[in-house]
């Protein structure tokens, strides 16, 4: 029997099938020693194949893992020498950032693009907790939509309480797999809530730390009311990039990748390197200064994170 990956505690996986019936699965025990890299052998939006347990009628034993369309993955924050695959079988990430209570960094947002890229997955940008903005906050706003649009990313603008920007929101989530993706304390279980008329747990932004609570413990999978499904997951503070390299690096930036070929050097790594398109182009102003920065900034961490 096929069925898809709903939720993941660690060794239960709670699993529904093709008419909407949903069983308690877990592993196989042989199935965890067939060379698998990651922490997380199975995912939340894998496609697997099922075998009911002897004598119940909800309890299930996960035989085979289908071949993955698509995954999103980053290293390990218990183990920086394997990688845990966030989500699989995607159509599309929701990177949602704020920009006061928490102040969401430009690093980390062109961090999560950069793994969009890496796994050809459309990310788009959703600036949320638009009612608490003053005027400086709209003004970066402003800067940043700039930026990015040039890019070519989607980015939006949301508020819980505004009626107009829910339903855009609600728009682009319709009919497709989409991951919710963020620091802990920028909305993500709240929007989920309004979405899916829901009242998961939430929790506020610390006042000592200005950080976000955790409030989503393992990443789970919602069907939306009109078609598609939303995958939340737990917040987290950092993201270190997997699978990738230096040299690499800059094909991920899409407004870099466009112009590689005009540089002298085919190993540019538009860092010390002459006559170097992409630097150019900066000092020009076609590429944001703000990007290249992070984009330098990945690139001085790459070794660290790789294996």
């Amino acid at each position: 029997m096929q069925a898809t990956v709903y939720k993941s505690t660690g060794s239960w996986y709670i699993v529904k099938d093709k008419d909407g019936y949903t069983y308690k699965a877990r592993l196989r025990g042989s199935f965890k020693k067939e060379g698998l890299t990651s922490t997380n052998p199975i995912a939340v939006g894998d496609i697997v194949r099922i075998e009911l347990e002897d004598g119940t009628e909800n309890t299930a034993t996960i035989i085979e893992i289908e071949d993955r369309h698509n995954y999103i993955t980053r290293i390990s924050p218990h183990n920086k020498n394997q990688r845990h695959i966030v989500a699989s079988n995607l159509d599309q990430c929701l990177l949602i950032a704020t920009l006061r209570n928490p102040k969401t960094s430009m690093g980390f947002m062109d961090r999560f693009l950069t793994v969009c890229e890496m796994y050809h997955i459309p990310p788009i940008i959703v600036f949320n907790k638009h009612d608490i903005y003053r005027d400086k906050e709209m003004e970066l706003y402003n800067s940043l939509k700039d930026i990015y649009e040039n890019v070519g990313y989607k980015v939006m603008l949301c508020s819980f309480h505004n009626t107009a920007e829910m339903q855009a929101i609600d728009e682009v989530l319709h009919n497709k797999k989409t991951l919710f993706f963020g620091h802990s304390g920028v909305g993500k279980t709240t929007l989920i809530n309004v979405l899916l008329d829901m009242e998961l747990k939430t929790s506020d932004v610390s006042d000592w730390s200005g950080k976000g609570l955790h409030t989503t413990t393992f990443a789970e999978m919602y069907d939306l009311p009109n078609g598609g499904a939303i995958i939340d997951t737990p917040g987290i503070r950092e993201l270190a990039l997997a699978d990738t390299t230096k040299k690499e690096l800059s094909h991920y930036f899409p407004e870099m990748r466009a112009i590689l070929n005009n540089c002298k050097f085919n190993d540019c790594m538009h860092f010390n390197d002459i006559d170097c398109a992409v630097k150019r182009a900066v000092e020009e102003g076609t590429i944001s200064e703000e990007r290249f920065i992070s984009y330098l900034n990945i690139l001085d961490t790459i070794e660290k994170e790789t294996y």
